[in-house]
């Protein structure tokens, strides 16, 4: 009897399992959260708010390269059908760019793509786009989240999807042709491909590779292969996760600059023809520079509340307004669908510029860097030294700390309580929380704490002037705070 009670408690439990978005997103591992069930529960919730809100609602729905995106993809697609929602169904992998201006070229009421983003291989996940081709608002996510059932109706299953289309229900769409030709609608490709550049794409094994390679057939490539595995290393386009990319610009000699994008394609690594990492501080201020100086553009500056105070120096530079929120690139989508914003960009390599969606985006920030490159006929440290003349120089790093629960928990409590005063030999000025504790030693030196939205871990920042500063910050910090 025992053994028969488990028997059925078990699918039950799996049936119940609660599913919470993040910051970016719900993302779970393959097989224990994330499954065919689970996915078909999520994509009900969402298919009946939209019909809520539209009479005859029509998505957009693709995967990248992760393990099971074309199994999970077809489950949302047969469930939205099931429902009555129209899908226009991404052929082959593709990126999260790809999907948002999809959801706008075709004039879409959502767009869904099937993604754990920068995650390990065995993770993956469910992004919502809205139709102006960015993250859906955290509001109306939580009204979805709020609609998930315990279990799926089962109609799904009956869904054919050749029937599907035969009826109308299902359209399948080249997402990459529609990107490339936006791209060379939009960027001088000539000046790029006809100047001394000597460039170099990482791929990740993502979902950048073959627009990419469609792009640039003659660039120098890596991982540029279908691998669902990732070769066991997370997709995140960190210095720590590329170190194979940086040694071959090196040992190459002769490379200009190094462009990685993450699993999903929305984020941005970068690195000088020295191999020396670019981070997302630089890129940003990078673009700012490029896009005001150089073309003439102005708009607000949108930016999360981890990412350098430099920016600050910069926008005072040029007279633009800045506005910091909360990290999550949702916020800063929700400042550039309502107003002008020139650059909205977050510490995590996310970041998206005037003139195009208002999505992250690896590879369109990677061309416009490389055009600011060829027009100006500067390297890549020219152009960084250009912005150091504003700023001064900085540099940036984060620790990511993977620890239990209850240290975890008991740091949090110590942060919010104002129980830390000091750092070592580094005094605590002032204190900012609007999302984690970002900890001032003076007003360009800092160090913040805060718990992942997406992963089980957290994340320590620093910023100073010099890397021998900010590396003496971290571990002086990791001393504290793990004793």
């Amino acid at each position: 009897m025992i053994g028969e009670f488990f028997i059925i408690l078990i699918p039950l439990l799996k049936s119940m399992t609660k599913i919470k978005f993040g910051t970016d997103g719900w993302r779970a591992i393959i097989a224990l959260d994330f499954t065919v069930d689970n996915v078909a529960r999520v994509t009900e919730a969402t298919a009946k708010w939209l019909l809520k809100q539209h009479k005859n609602p029509v998505i957009v729905l693709g995967h990248d390269c992760r393990f099971g995106g074309e199994l999970f993809a077809d489950t949302a697609a047969k469930t939205f059908i099931a429902h009555g929602v129209k899908v226009h169904l991404a052929e082959g992998f593709i990126s999260t760019p790809m999907i948002s201006l999809g959801a706008v070229k075709i004039n879409a009421n959502l767009g869904i793509i099937i993604t754990a983003s920068h995650n390990p291989h065995t993770y993956n996940g469910y992004k919502i786009k809205g139709s102006y081709g960015g993250p859906l608002g955290p509001e109306k996510v939580q009204e979805i989240e709020n609609m998930i059932p315990e279990a799926a109706d089962s109609k799904w299953k009956n869904e054919d999807l050749a029937a599907a289309k035969n009826k109308g229900m299902l359209e399948i769409i080249n997402l990459e042709d529609m990107y490339i030709k936006h791209v060379q609608d939009n960027f001088d490709l000539n000046a790029i491909k006809n100047s001394k550049l000597n460039l170099a794409y990482d791929a990740m094994f993502g979902a950048g590779q073959r627009v990419m390679m469609r792009l640039f057939p003659d660039i120098h490539k890596l991982h540029c292969d279908h691998n669902p595995g990732f070769h066991g290393q997370a997709p995140e386009p960190i210095h720590k996760n590329l170190k194979e990319f940086s040694d071959f610009i090196k040992s190459n000699g002769k490379i200009s600059c190094g462009l990685a994008t993450d699993g999903d394609a929305d984020r941005i690594g970068l690195y000088d023809d020295k191999g020396n990492f670019v981070d997302s501080h630089h890129i940003i201020l990078l673009l700012i520079h490029y896009l005001v100086k150089y073309k003439h553009q102005k708009g607000k500056v949108a930016v999360a509340f981890s990412t350098t105070v430099r920016i600050k120096n910069m926008c005072e530079h040029y007279g633009l307004p800045l506005d910091v929120v909360k990290i999550g690139f949702k916020y800063i989508c929700n400042i550039m669908v309502n107003e002008d914003v020139l650059v909205g960009g977050e510490e995590s390599g996310g970041i998206a510029i005037k003139g195009h969606i208002p999505e992250r985006d690896g590879i369109w920030m990677g061309l416009t860097i490389w055009e600011f490159m060829a027009k100006t006929g500067k390297s890549l440290q020219q152009l960084i030294d250009e912005v150091y003349a504003i700023t001064g120089p900085f540099c940036f790093d984060r620790n990511d700390l993977h620890i239990n629960d209850t240290i975890k928990e008991k740091v949090l409590n110590n942060c919010k309580n104002g129980a830390y005063k000091e750092f070592g030999s580094y005094k605590v000025q002032r204190v900012d929380d609007l999302d984690g504790y970002k900890y001032f030693f003076d007003d360009n030196t800092w160090m913040m704490i805060r718990a992942s939205g997406t992963e089980p871990v957290l994340r320590v920042y620093a910023e100073a002037d010099t890397r021998q500063k900010v590396d003496d910050i971290l571990a002086q910090t990791k001393k504290v705070l793990l004793g």
